[in-house]
C-alpha cells in the first residue's frame, strides 16, 4: 500500500493510549514507506500521527480547508500541505490521494469521514480497504451497532464485512493490505 488516509480526533482524548496509538501508527507508516494522508492539522491525534510519521522519516500529505489553515491549525512541516476551499473538498482530495483508510478514535468529524468513505464504497465510488484502529476497544459499541443494522436489514452483511478492525497498527495495516488483495490483485499499488 502506498498511501493511507487517517481519520482521527483533533483532540487527544482522556486516555494516554490514544496518543500512544497515534504515534505508533505514524512510525509504522514511515517504516513501511506508506504516505500518510490526513486532515492537515497540528492538534490532537491528527498532529500526533503526522508528527510521529515525519519524525520517523515518513511522507505526510496534509489536506486542510483554508478557514482552518487561517486559524493557524495547519501543520506547516508536512511534506506537502494542500489547502482546499471546504470540508467537502478536503474529504474528496483525501479519498483521491489514499489507497486505503483508517479511522482512529475521534468525534463527529472522524465519524463523518468514516461513514462517508464507507458509503462511497457501498455505492461503488471506490474499492479501497477501510479499517478501524480499535485502540482500547474504542469502536466496540460502533461495531455492535453496525451488526444490529445488519440484523435489522438496513445494511448488507457483505458491506459491513468490508470494514476491518484491529487494536494494533501493524496488524490493521496487514489486514488492510490483504483484505482486497485477493479481489483486486495488486490494489495496494494505487
Amino acid at each position: 500500500m502506498k498511501s493511507v488516509a487517517v481519520f482521527c480526533g483533533a483532540k487527544h482524548g482522556i486516555q494516554p493510549k490514544f496518543t500512544a496509538a497515534a504515534r505508533e501508527l505514524g512510525v509504522v507508516l514511515a517504516e513501511r514507506e506508506i504516505t500518510l494522508v490526513y486532515g492537515g492539522g497540528h492538534v490532537g491525534l491528527m498532529g500526533e500521527v503526522a508528527t510521529a510519521c515525519l519524525d520517523a522519516g515518513g511522507k505526510v500529505i496534509g489536506v486542510i480547508p483554508e478557514f482552518m489553515a487561517v486559524r493557524e491549525l495547519a501543520l506547516e512541516s508536512c511534506t506537502e500541505l494542500i489547502i482546499v476551499d471546504s470540508m467537502h473538498s478536503r474529504k474528496a482530495k483525501m479519498a483521491e490521494l489514499a489507497g486505503g483508510f483508517i479511522a482512529m478514535p475521534g468525534g463527529f468529524g472522524t465519524l463523518d469521514e468514516l461513514f462517508e468513505i464507507l458509503t462511497w464504497s457501498q455505492i461503488g465510488l471506490h474499492n479501497k480497504p477501510v479499517g478501524l484502529l480499535n485502540t482500547g476497544n474504542y469502536y466496540n459499541s460502533l461495531t455492535k451497532f453496525l451488526e444490529e443494522t445488519v440484523a435489522a436489514g438496513f445494511l448488507a452483511a457483505a458491506e459491513y464485512s468490508k470494514l476491518q478492525s484491529a487494536a494494533d497498527p501493524r496488524n490493521l495495516l496487514d489486514i488492510l493490505a490483504n483484505s482486497l488483495g485477493a479481489i483486486e490483485g495488486e490494489w495496494w499499488k494505487a
